[in-house]
């Protein structure tokens, strides 16, 4: 929950401009009130466009909330679901989730599945049931074939925004453990999935993190709100 129409305006044109000269993906995920503004502003472009969140149902006395063709309607492809901030003030269990997954999925959005544990969690050894509790909720509901058009953001909640990074060993081990938690539906589909790294990923910890081999990409947060720090990011090899 960041921006203003200028500040939105600097950032897309400042990624724009140097956009021709990166081999990634590049996504940019818009609160509600902007997508339209940056549709405009990135039509006939290669920066795709993505949303925050949706609601589950196609439409009805749901006050304040967007459906998946409110979201296409304005060239939305992609959605962030289940992200950290989404379960912990929002209450969002992994069903509730799981469910949006199914949403998106059957509305032709690709989900940014966002999946994570606490630190709590982590210092207890619990991160791997957590992670296969939080990702078997989604591959119970919409089958691991569904993954073919599914991106996962790993997102240790302990890393943040507090400045804390996992160190690229333990960020490597975690995605190559979801990886292969995948891989027991389907190996293919295991690596085929793009695996994002979204904890606190910033323009000097980039390249380390993008090498390691099951770390496909970044869901960044603080790093995103200026251009020159973020195409750092995409730049990283």
């Amino acid at each position: 929950m960041n921006a203003s129409k200028e500040a939105v305006n600097t950032l897309v044109l400042g990624i724009l401009e140097d956009l021709p000269d990166i081999d990634s993906q590049v996504i940019v995920c818009a609160p509600f009130p902007y997508l339209s503004q940056v549709e405009a502003l990135t039509a006939h472009s290669q920066l795709k466009l993505g949303a925050q969140d949706l609601n589950p149902n196609t439409s009805g006395a749901f006050t304040g909330e967007i459906s998946a063709d409110m979201l296409k309607d304005f060239g939305v492809e992609y959605v962030i679901l289940g992200h950290s901030e989404r379960r912990s003030l929002y209450f969002e269990t992994d069903e509730i989730v799981a469910t949006k997954v199914q949403t998106a999925i059957d509305n032709g959005l690709t989900p940014l599945l966002c999946i994570g544990e606490l630190l709590a969690e982590r210092e207890a050894g619990n991160t791997e049931e957590v992670l296969a509790q939080q990702l078997n909720a989604v591959i119970d509901k919409v089958g691991i074939e569904a993954f073919k058009n599914i991106i996962i953001a790993y997102e240790p909640v302990w890393a943040i925004g507090t400045g804390v990074t996992a160190t690229p060993a333990q960020a490597q081990a975690t995605h190559a453990f979801i990886r292969k938690l995948l891989a027991q539906s389907d190996a293919n589909i295991a690596q085929l999935t793009p695996i994002l790294y979204g904890g606190s990923m910033n323009p000097l910890n980039a390249a380390e993190l993008i090498a390691c081999a099951d770390i496909d990409g970044g869901l960044i947060g603080g790093a995103s709100l200026k251009a020159e720090d973020f195409l750092h990011i995409c730049k990283a090899r």
